[in-house]
């Protein structure tokens, strides 16, 4: 009787469990759909005026900044040349390594030692870039979002300058790009699309537009997350939509050098592009909403694209150029592709190498190592695979989910919930060095990556940036 019984309940309860399946599904992965110039961002209506500059958004910008300093001898090092720079998200080669050399290779119970804290950043998921001593992020201050400059000894802030509407993206308030800066200029990407060149040295704005609006882009769901990219006098961003999948425009001045629109008409996506040079081929390599696709340089010219590695719903990791390999994953149970690029009379053609399921990296970006390739893959194992083969030589779910970058043969993966973990970079085993938790933890996720420079750890935390030195507790 009791058999019968439990086979007449199984049918419902299976119905039961898939319903609920697809209803999680649906709550918590909601679809990826553009959003009108305009139209509302979050909770908040974009206002239809041109933002303009004005006292009231200066003072804004400018106010509530205090720090906290931790070390009594901290010296300004603005305008010096100091450890190694990161001038742009993932690195001087957008590759996610550092340069940095004789950091601590192990930290003690508490962490490395805190140098400072900055309060008065305001809101935003924004990474940092470190030139010359000078730490450059954004934030929403005010009515504004806003591009802030602060001296990497001391944590003080340098210049602070509103540039655009304060950003209201869906997944939290405030811009998402980090600043890439070279050229005496900062240029900064809002989350509404709005881009900024502003001198570095002053924080004057020299030239702006939203290149939403001025090439007919789609902003994707969760805002505006790419970070431009400098390469050879030319500032590429990618707008998606119908007109101009990436732009190439002078960093003097803001003006278009070419437009590229891809077949497929692709949309943005959240990826960052990055360079690759292949038979004497410079190229741009992005992710975007669709695929991975890759440009000339010089001209914009479409070369290749492979489709594997996208989602219907966001692709968010930027690609990794190893030689002439492309390297690109996503989440939502897609995976990670490695792709060869080939040179041929006609150009470059892309030949898939393999597709995996076991590097899934949401937007937490990965790292390739003495041809291994590291990421957090969902929904938290911490993976190492062979480049070439794409055989896992280790996973580990003791790091979890998170963001990752590397310096000095080791690992710094930052999680969601904001613990800092440092992990040997080999493909042995997991190896973990050391971990520990940043105080003044805000409620929301800790999505900004960690960057090492200038011999430090910075840490963005909303409307916080902390940095530790890495070179005084070896």
């Amino acid at each position: 009787m009791l058999r019968k019984v439990l086979r007449y309940l199984t049918y419902p309860v299976l119905v039961g469990i898939i319903v609920a399946a697809v209803w999680y599904s649906i709550v918590n992965f909601p679809a990826d759909k553009p959003r009108a110039s305009g139209g509302v961002y979050g909770n908040q209506q974009v206002p239809k005026e041109a933002w303009k500059p004005s006292s009231k958004f200066d003072a804004e910008a400018n106010a509530g900044f205090t720090v906290d300093t931790a070390q009594k001898d901290n010296a300004p090092l603005a305008g010096k040349s100091v450890g190694a720079d990161w001038p742009q998200f993932n690195g001087p080669h957008r590759d996610n390594k550092s340069q940095e050399k004789d950091l601590s290779p192990r930290w003690p119970k508490e962490g490395p030692k805190l140098a400072w804290t900055s309060h008065g950043i305001g809101n935003g998921f924004s990474s940092v870039a470190v030139v010359q001593g000078v730490v450059y992020t954004m934030g929403n201050k005010g009515t504004s979002e806003t591009v802030i400059a602060l001296d990497a000894g001391t944590g003080e802030k340098i210049w602070s300058t509103p540039v655009s509407w304060a950003s209201h993206p869906s997944a939290g308030d405030g811009p998402r790009s980090t600043p890439s800066v070279g050229q005496g200029s900062v240029f900064a990407l809002g989350g509404n699309g709005d881009l900024t060149c502003l001198d570095a040295k002053t924080g004057t704005i020299r030239w702006q537009q939203n290149i939403m609006k001025e090439f007919g882009g789609d902003s994707p769901g969760w805002g505006v997350c790419e970070s431009v990219l400098l390469d050879q006098n030319r500032l590429i961003c990618t707008p998606g939509g119908s007109k101009a999948t990436l732009v190439a425009l002078n960093p003097e001045n803001g003006e278009v050098i070419w437009k590229a629109l891809v077949p497929q008409k692709d949309r943005a996506g959240y990826a960052s592009p990055a360079v690759a040079e292949v038979g004497g081929l410079r190229q741009y390599v992005q992710f975007t909403n669709s695929g991975t696709v890759g440009l000339r340089a010089d001209s914009g010219d479409f070369l290749w694209r492979d489709d594997s590695a996208s989602n219907g719903t966001a692709n968010c990791s930027s690609p990794l150029v190893a030689g002439d390999f492309v390297f690109t994953s996503s989440n939502y149970g897609t995976g990670g592709s490695l792709v060869k690029l080939v040179a041929n009379p006609s150009g470059v053609k892309a030949e898939r190498v393999y597709h995996t399921q076991r590097m899934s990296v949401h937007h937490g970006d990965m790292v390739i190592v003495n041809g291994l390739v590291f990421g957090a893959s969902d929904p938290g194992i911490l993976t190492c695979l062979e480049l070439a083969t794409g055989k896992v030589k280790w996973a580990s779910r003791a790091a979890g989910k998170g963001s990752i970058t590397y310096a000095d043969g080791r690992l710094y993966l930052r999680t969601e919930q904001g613990t800092m973990i440092l992990v040997e970079a080999t493909g042995d085993a997991y190896h973990e060095l050391g971990r520990f938790e940043q105080p003044n933890r805000a409620a929301s996720s800790a999505w900004a990556h960690p960057v090492v420079a200038a011999g430090r750890l910075f840490l963005r935390d909303q409307d916080l940036l902390v940095c530790y030195d890495l070179k005084g507790s070896k």
